[in-house]
């Protein structure tokens, strides 16, 4: 459209071969008072009143809209409506609110100040709905350019679609502006944003039409042919009156022309709602669009039920509905007042439905149900199921159409649709439109489902294989993060873990399994399973590592990944690390808040086989953190991964009040950057260190006099501490351990050391390789009560090699709660 031409000057009308043109546009806005809120300068050329007589004003006193329709002799060849001198009966119900549904009509009226006789116009009636003073908006129209094109008048009528934006001298104008795709469904947002454009420029509003838009309401020729059918049956039923045969010229010719159009009108709706469902694979948007789909142009109320396995997400509903089958209302639409639905039949209550409903009619035959209209003992009947709460007063004497919400014969749900008493009521016709509506929503829900279950069942798979890590170790404090790729990579071979090691170290992984999907997934489920198995026998980093690449070979030749091992010791404030072709980790210093990338060597990816990897000490101090990620946080395709780095730098070093917050101020800063497509797997470690004063050793010579030394050492000990509660237990488990260790120790003496932090940790190492196991408890046994006496009185306990032998521990909560 063009934006040029003076501030009062029309558009000019598309000449070419008539397929559109543009007209101006009459708009007024009427207040919940009835009065005139808005008028606009097409208003005052159609209606002949100023913008200042007509604002504050009653819009009944305005609007032409009394008036009748012709009798017999004032039908013309023209249009059946030369003598009808109102908008007619609908708009006013519109005007004084008794319609709450969009209205729309054609009549000739007489109009002051203007050159010709009559003029033909076509309105529009829109309800709106919303927080401010805004009831109803008016469109009207001169039509008289229209014919000027040539084209076929009620083909033309039948396509006009209006299109508007209110003055921005109009307090509510932005407001009604943004809502113009709700108001006028037919219009999508990008012709909503450019038809506001050009009006807020040109300064009055304009009406499109085209061969290939329709509006939500036809306009009604029926004005002219109600007339005319009307004044035939009257002619006709006098002639049956005298007993004479009925003239051809009175037998009613329209009916196959009218049912055509009947029929067109449904098809064309079918195929707009069509295309406004399935936008997405997402159940809730799409539960949204199948009811407002339908509201208002199909129904004035559209409420939608689902089988309770369909909310939850699971698999495809077993069986025929029954009386006892849980329907959720996951969807309510309507063109009433906000808040009147919403006390009683409020969307997620959950309900079943009597036998004697037409609900459960409709669910268990799969086919749509009519009524007509719901009578006060129906109204009852459907009452008794809303247990204090009245619902009759919105649901009798309206019409009502239930169909069933099917996919592949089973019924998913079911759609209450219900028109308002003044409306049309719902006709077969409707049944059969609705029976395809349902089709196409069933089937549009079923996808939906069925991607949401898919869904559901890999994000499952995906957490089940994360570790749930506890946010404190020995001597450090963790915090993760794991964001799932693309809607095409939702599980994926990211992954991150920590795993207790014997003298109160820590180890921290992160790896990442090349590709997505279901495969990437299983392999990183079986190197998660293996690294954690060879870091509880306490393997060197790099031995780790190498250990795990032979493990990816024999599992297959596509099996490719990197993996980042760290070994956190708190006593002795060092990180032993290893790498296999993963980005390197980041140590932010407490001391400056510097940030630092750390130099390891890279290493090959695991499975590449045949190479060596190295590993590196870095000594930290307490309060240093460290940062460990896969590539999808920081890569992005088409940009350096040396600018991801960087930011991941610069955010690592920001500071926080939490680990948590930290996470999240990376996050933010490196994942709003878009174009993120791949799977991300984020942890960070405060390394708090233990002190040296929170640790004691011992020594204990192969004798079994010394269990009674290490009794009574850690009893001393543990009152220096302020621990005497816990005196008791450890020392009776204290006493356990070293007897076992001093019992199946060889050369070395046996290692006894308590550290405390969260929890006591006590530590037993001797150097026998063979792991003690929990043995059943036999009363005749001699031996085996020692383990289960620190199975019954430890926090946690455990086991594991080294290279020297076995370590054996407990743990005691050393802190009240």
């Amino acid at each position: 459209m063009d934006h040029g031409g003076e501030r009062d000057a029309p558009p000019s009308l598309g000449a070419g071969d008539g397929a559109a043109g543009r007209i101006p546009l009459a708009v007024v806005v009427v207040d919940r008072e009835g009065q005139v809120s808005h008028w606009s300068t097409g208003a005052r050329r159609l209606f002949g009143a100023a913008r200042e007589e007509a604002v504050g004003r009653s819009v009944l006193d305005l609007l032409p809209v009394s008036g009748a329709l012709p009798e017999e002799d004032e039908i013309t060849p023209y249009g059946a409506y030369a003598a009808y001198d109102g908008l007619g009966p609908d708009l006013e119900s519109s005007l004084d609110g008794r319609l709450n549904f969009p209205a729309a009509g054609r009549a000739r009226l007489t109009v002051p100040d203007l050159d010709r006789d009559r003029v033909d116009v076509l309105w529009w009636a829109y309800p709106l709905v919303g927080p401010g003073d805004e009831r109803l908006l008016v469109l009207a129209a001169d039509t008289e350019r229209l014919r000027r094109t040539g084209q076929d008048e009620d083909m033309a009528f039948e396509r006009v679609a209006p299109g508007f934006a209110l003055h921005t001298d109009f307090p509510g104008a932005e407001e009604l502006a943004r809502r113009l795709p709700e108001i006028l469904p037919s219009m999508s947002v990008d012709e909503s944003a450019r038809i506001v454009a050009q009006v807020l420029e040109l300064g009055y509003p304009i009406l499109e039409f085209s061969q290939n838009d329709r509006v939500p309401v036809t306009p009604d020729w029926g004005v002219a042919r109600r007339a005319e059918r009307k004044a035939r049956r009257e002619r006709a039923a006098a002639v049956a009156a005298q007993g004479l045969p009925l003239p051809d010229e009175l037998a009613e010719d329209e009916g196959e022309d009218l049912e055509y159009v009947a029929v067109r009108e449904r098809l064309e709706f079918l195929n707009e709602v069509s295309g406004k469902i399935g936008t997405s694979l997402d159940l809730s948007r799409t539960i949204v669009e199948v009811s407002r789909a339908v509201v208002p142009r199909f129904t004035d109320v559209a409420g939608t039920y689902l089988r309770e396995q369909v909310v939850a997400g699971e698999g495809f509903p077993d069986g025929v509905p029954d009386t006892t089958t849980m329907w959720h209302r996951v969807a309510l639409e309507h063109t009433d007042e906000p808040g009147r639905w919403d006390d009683v039949v409020p969307v997620g209550e959950a309900m079943p439905f009597p036998a004697h409903t037409p609900f459960f009619q409709c669910m268990t035959s799969g086919e749509p149900v009519l009524v007509p209209r719901i009578s006060e003992e129906m109204g009852h009947a459907i009452a008794s199921q809303f247990e204090k709460r009245d619902i009759r007063p919105l649901i009798t004497g309206r019409s009502m159409l239930v169909v069933p919400l099917k996919a592949r014969n089973v019924v998913l749900g079911f759609m209450i649709l219900l028109r308002h008493p003044e409306r049309e009521m719902f006709n077969d016709m409707d049944r059969v439109t609705g029976a395809e509506l349902a089709a196409r929503a069933g089937l549009v829900l079923d996808n939906a489902r069925m991607y949401t279950f898919q869904e559901s069942v890999a994000e499952t798979l995906q957490d089940s294989m994360l570790p749930h890590i506890p946010p404190r170790m020995a001597g450090c404090d963790i915090a993760t993060r794991y964001l799932p790729g693309t809607l095409l990579g939702r599980v994926g071979g990211d992954w991150f873990d920590s795993v207790k090691l014997p003298g109160a170290r820590t180890a921290l992984v992160v790896g990442d399994v090349m590709g997505h999907g279901l495969n990437s997934a299983a392999m990183m489920g079986q190197l998660r399973t293996a690294v954690q198995t060879m870091a509880a026998l306490d393997l060197p980093p790099a031995q780790l590592l190498r250990n795990l690449d032979d493990l990816a070979q024999r599992l297959g030749d596509g099996y490719l990944a990197t993996c980042l091992y760290a070994v956190y010791d708190p006593i002795e404030s060092e990180l032993h690390l290893a790498n296999a072709g993963h980005i390197p980790p980041v140590l932010v210093r407490a001391v400056d808040a510097r940030s630092e990338l750390l130099d390891l060597p890279t290493g090959a990816p695991i499975g590449v086989g045949g190479v060596a990897f190295e590993s590196l000490r870095v000594r930290v101090e307490p309060g240093d953190r460290l940062v460990m990620c896969t590539d999808g946080l920081v890569e992005m395709r088409g940009e350096d991964i040396g600018v991801g780095l960087a930011t991941l730098c610069e955010s690592a070093a920001h500071p926080a009040a939490s680990m948590d917050d930290a996470c999240d101020t990376i996050i933010r800063a490196l994942n709003t950057r878009g174009g993120r497509k791949d799977d991300v797997a984020l942890l960070m470690a405060r390394l708090n260190g233990i002190e040296p004063d929170d640790v004691a050793e011992w020594r204990l010579a192969l004798d079994p006099a010394e269990v009674r030394r290490a009794r009574a050492a850690v009893r001393e000990q543990l009152h220096d501490w302020n621990l005497a509660r816990l005196a008791e237990p450890a020392e009776l488990m204290v006493s356990e351990l070293v007897t076992n260790a001093l019992r199946h120790s060889h050369s070395r003496p046996v290692q006894l050391r308590l550290i405390r932090g969260e929890t006591l940790l006590c530590e037993v190492d001797d150097d026998d390789h063979t792991l003690p196991t929990l043995l059943g408890t036999d009363p005749g046994a001699e031996t085996g009560r020692g383990l289960r006496v620190v199975s019954t009185l430890a926090r946690e306990w455990g086991t594991s090699r080294t290279s020297a032998g076995k370590t054996v521990w407990f743990e005691l909560t050393s802190r009240r709660r």
